[in-house]
């Protein structure tokens, strides 16, 4: 009887605690500008690092 109710309780807080996960990841999510941005910065980053160790 117990078991039965922790089990529910436990998968309500799972229910929860994924889609509060899912709406942060909507609320914060960064601009594709800001993704490319951010990746063509480290791709000259890792091409200067490269440059400087030969």
């Amino acid at each position: 009887m117990i078991a039965k109710i922790w089990k529910k309780v436990l998968f309500v807080i799972l229910i929860i605690a994924c889609l509060f996960n899912i709406v942060n990841k909507l609320v914060h999510k960064a601009s594709l500008e800001e993704e490319l941005q951010s990746s063509a910065d480290y791709i000259q980053e890792q091409r200067l690092e490269e440059g400087l160790q030969d």
